[in-house]
């Protein structure tokens, strides 16, 4: 057996454990759901001269949304738009069929925004990053 840690891995081995896991979970998910594809998104916000405000990265599959990363630019922040830009993403989300949005934020992030839009915190990672702590929330659609 030869073991390889790398930083960049090939296409052909990253396809590999894709279809081994699909292999793999098709004996216990059916296949609409074993072999649902991605749906990838964002959310972004421009100023009228087409500067970039802020936005979302999001990624959804088995029925649960994953707000990747939400930024907002120092100027946009405390104007409301980061609740417009997660009322986009989660309508999306809720009107492609899915039924939860999940994030993770630190300590220093934004854990109470996403409790004041209805989030509740399922988990939390101490010392991560070294010093703070990560929280992993969910909002049933």
């Amino acid at each position: 057996m030869n073991l390889v840690v790398t930083t960049s891995p090939s296409q052909e081995d990253l396809k590999a454990l894709s279809a081994g896991i699909r292999s793999y979970n098709k004996d216990y998910l059916p296949d609409e759901v074993g072999f649902e594809k991605d749906t990838k998104f964002a959310v972004v916000a421009k100023d009228k001269d087409g500067e970039v405000l802020g936005g979302i990265r999001a990624n959804a599959f088995w029925n649960y949304c994953t707000i990747e990363l939400l930024w907002l630019s120092k100027k946009a922040r405390g104007s409301g738009l980061g609740s417009n830009l997660m009322a986009s993403a989660e309508k999306f989300a809720k009107d492609k069929g899915f039924g939860y949005m999940r994030t993770e934020t630190t300590s220093f992030q934004a854990k109470p925004f996403y409790e004041k839009l209805g989030y509740r915190v399922f988990g939390e990672l101490p010392d991560c990053p070294k010093g703070h702590a990560t929280y992993c929330l969910v909002k049933e659609l």
